[in-house]
């Protein structure tokens, strides 16, 4: 069993830690645990045979009966989520466990796992970290990305033409890009005769930033009406993606297209898109500055403070972020201008 009780792109980037245990253990029965909400991540994996949804909050009978239905229904469970919610789960699940402790894990919860490990949030990217849990068991690597599918259809106006994908609201304000900006970039990639399909999620303050852009465009607005699983399918036909630190951006990157992202506060060591085709063994990104490697761009702001790792410059989730406020849409631009793009 695999455990990651986190948001959509930690979700994502576990699914190279499932592939090697699929390729190691080919007959064997892998499940996966997440937070409810989150299953649509694994959609289509053909890695995956059970998915178990934990809900955020429940009762206490609920929640000793998913504890119950857990007890040793494994011989192993791996989990690289550094929590004791993870580790205690792992507990459950099986008699060998290995995970990620720090330095603020009690002892108790240290003694929850057989094979505890360092986490690492500084230097290495999550899809190796992740894969430091194969270590112990003397499994090989596979640190491809698995994007969900819903079976490969896009929506039917969409067939036999030519479009690049926007996706401009991330879930914190701190890793967003202004809306004036984001409507110039659809305006200029338009005058390239490219149709701009916008995406998001049906959150009301989402669809409320996607509709304005579309009412300042001619960009199609798919917000809220696609499963994640029908994005990455309809991402995975587009000439390119543009999008901000999220985990969308992460999904536009693992179906190996052209993939554009903003970043501001966030360190690219750790959280950048990982390239469709990267190597195991190498580390893609460096701390700071613009960079590109394979099928992703990495346009960062600005700044002797980036990345600074912090929710914004006030320190908290709703707070602007001056490095991407005043990051131009020519940066954007001249990137989109050297991209082969297909006839």
């Amino acid at each position: 069993m695999i455990l990651c009780t986190l948001r959509i792109g930690d979700v994502l980037l576990t699914t190279p830690l499932i592939r090697s245990l699929r390729k190691a253990y080919p007959d064997s029965r892998i499940g996966v645990l997440v937070l409810k909400g989150m299953a649509n991540v694994l959609e289509g994996n053909p890695d995956i045979d059970e998915i178990i949804e934990s809900p955020h909050r429940t009762t206490l009978w609920n929640r000793l009966k998913e504890w119950h239905g857990l007890w040793r229904r494994y011989t192993h469970a791996l989990s690289p989520v550094s929590s004791d919610r993870a580790r205690f789960h792992a507990f459950l699940a099986a008699p060998i466990r290995l995970g990620f402790i720090n330095a603020h894990t009690s002892s108790f919860s240290r003694r929850l796992l057989t094979h505890a490990l360092l986490f690492d949030d500084e230097t290495l990217h999550t899809v190796p970290h992740n894969l430091r849990l194969l270590e112990p068991l003397g499994i090989p690597p596979d640190c491809t990305v698995v994007p969900p599918t819903a079976g490969g259809s896009i929506p039917v106006q969409l067939n036999g033409k030519k479009y690049a994908v926007v996706h401009p609201y991330p879930k914190f304000t701190y890793k967003s890009w202004p809306l004036e900006n984001w409507v110039q970039l659809v305006q200029e990639i338009e005058k390239k005769s490219m149709l701009v399909v916008l995406t998001g999620s049906h959150a009301p303050d989402e669809r409320a930033v996607v509709q304005e852009i579309a009412r300042r465009t001619t960009a199609l607005d798919l917000s809220g009406t696609l499963s994640l699983a029908a994005t990455a399918d309809l991402i995975k036909k587009a000439q390119f993606f543009v999008g901000p630190d999220t985990g969308i951006t992460h999904l536009a990157a693992a179906t190996g297209i052209p993939t554009l992202t903003l970043f501001g506060p966030t360190n690219p060591i750790k959280w950048g898109p990982w390239p469709a085709t990267q190597n195991c063994a190498q580390q893609p990104w460096r701390r700071q500055g613009s960079q590109h490697r394979g099928n992703v761009w990495i346009i960062q702001g600005s700044g002797s403070c980036v990345p600074c790792h912090q929710e914004g410059c006030d320190r908290h989730a709703h707070s602007k972020s001056l490095c991407l406020e005043t990051l131009p849409v020519n940066a954007v631009l001249d990137v989109i201008q050297t991209l082969a793009l297909a006839p």
